[in-house]
């Protein structure tokens, strides 16, 4: 009797933008592996599938994304496909196609547990964007054997003027809390100890689920993740401003497990500024959240993002969101120039900043920055930090991270990989320290 071997094809997928696009990016590799036998390659003109999964939070990506395409229609073997996902593909949808007709689907994302479908429909477009996955089971992959993203919800209820997010992404719903924990009871099984709960609004996870589920609160959800014993370390992002309670900081400073770092996006330090953003809160309360934070935990580390030149901004809004960085001195700080995106609110402001007056104020922001970071980084040397290492880099350190985020190498083997380990800093930099294990 003879057998026949399901032929094993190739896939190449790049992943743009943000950590829920990684985690997308992991869902469609374990659909397309365990229903269609595709194994990811890293050279795109070997594969029989190209994927690209886009960002359009800026305006960069999205022209990005067409000049890749052209990259590999040039480079890809004769009878591939190529395939546009996420965030661009659900505010372009058709478009793609149009702009470039050898795309044979898109798949937007709200949608990828559509991929197998999509995959044998040319030029198919789904893009919409109030398409339930929050109960969708799927198939398993990781990135990284040491740290597992899991999805907490999906969409955004926030009607903030320059983001086009709830767009592309719909209405925010919570994925049941049931299904979350036994998503984390599986991956540590298989040995992760580091858990990231993903969410465009964490903390505000509960208010929404698609069906009758129990009710259950982003600080609650946080104490039965780390009620699952092998579980060493939970981190997330991004909670709202406005949702940081002060039931939840109690919690993320009082919970051993809960790693003290915390990504809080501030997008403006002028209330004005906040107040035309849609953002919910005031220049205040950020900063009375921020005390409240540090009072509990002296040590914490806080990055944020912030947007200069916002239609509207004067001198003297951006001078207080000098005057707030000053005060706080990030850690991190993601900043960006305001690009008006499409579907947005914000589009259709006509008191635009001068260019030249907002690539200074980038400029000066993110000097100032540098000085913040230069200022620290030399507070590290000869201190111990417990770090949890997981990549190999190239240049035969092993890296990882301390409770805080800060990036550690040491020289060492594969087999530190995947423990935590006592180390002293024995050299800074601005990125990344250099360390030696003392356990």
């Amino acid at each position: 009797m003879s057998t026949s071997l399901v032929e094993t094809k190739k896939l190449f997928i790049e992943t743009l933008g943000c950590a829920m696009n990684v985690r997308d990016s992991e869902h469609m590799i374990a659909e397309l592996n365990e229903k269609e036998s595709y194994e990811l390659t890293e050279k795109s003109e070997e594969a029989d599938l190209i994927i690209i999964n886009t960002c359009s939070v800026r305006e960069k990506p999205v022209h990005k994304l067409f000049s890749e395409l052209g990259v590999f229609k040039k480079k890809k073997k004769e009878g591939a496909k190529i395939g546009v996902c996420g965030c661009t593909a659900s505010h372009l949808g058709k478009e793609i196609i149009q702009r470039a007709p050898y795309v044979n689907f898109v798949l937007g994302a709200r949608n990828i547990s559509k991929i197998t479908e999509v995959l044998h429909k040319d030029k198919a477009v789904e893009i919409d964007i109030n398409y339930d996955e929050s109960e969708f089971a799927f198939k398993d992959f990781r990135t990284s054997p040491y740290k597992a993203y899991i999805n907490i919800s999906i969409g955004c209820d926030k009607a903030c003027t320059f983001c086009i997010v709830p767009k592309t992404r719909g209405d925010e719903i919570s994925i049941p809390t049931d299904l979350i924990i036994n998503e984390v009871k599986r991956v540590v099984a298989t040995g992760v100890k580091e858990i990231f709960l993903l969410g465009q609004n964490v903390n505000n996870y509960g208010r929404r689920f698609s069906d009758n589920h129990e009710k259950v609160n982003f600080t609650e959800l946080l104490r039965r993740v780390s009620e699952v014993e092998e579980v060493e370390r939970i981190r997330f992002t991004s909670p709202h401003p406005l949702h940081m309670d002060d039931e939840f900081i109690e919690e993320f400073a009082s919970n051993d497990k809960i790693c003290n770092q915390m990504h809080i996006p501030l997008q403006s330090g002028s209330t004005k500024i906040l107040k035309e953003m849609k953002r919910g809160y005031s220049r205040e309360w950020f900063l009375n959240r921020i005390e409240k934070l540090r009072d509990l935990l002296p040590e914490v580390s806080i990055s944020t993002d912030i947007i200069v030149a916002f239609p509207g901004e004067s001198d003297e809004d951006f001078e207080e969101t000098i005057d707030l960085v000053r005060q706080v001195k990030f850690n991190q700080l993601f900043s960006f120039k305001y690009s008006a995106r499409p579907h947005t609110e914000a589009e259709n402001y006509t008191n635009t900043v001068d260019p030249e007056v907002a690539s200074a104020r980038l400029t000066f922001l993110q000097n100032l920055q540098d000085e913040i970071i230069d200022e620290r980084t030399p507070t590290y040397l000869d201190k111990t930090y417990d770090v949890y290492f997981e990549a190999l880099r190239s240049d035969g350190y092993i890296s990882g991270r301390t409770a805080t985020g800060i990036l550690l190498k040491v020289k060492g083997s594969e087999e530190l990989l995947g423990t935590t380990k006592a180390v002293k800093v024995i050299k800074t930099g601005r990125a990344v320290q250099e360390g030696e294990v003392l356990t």
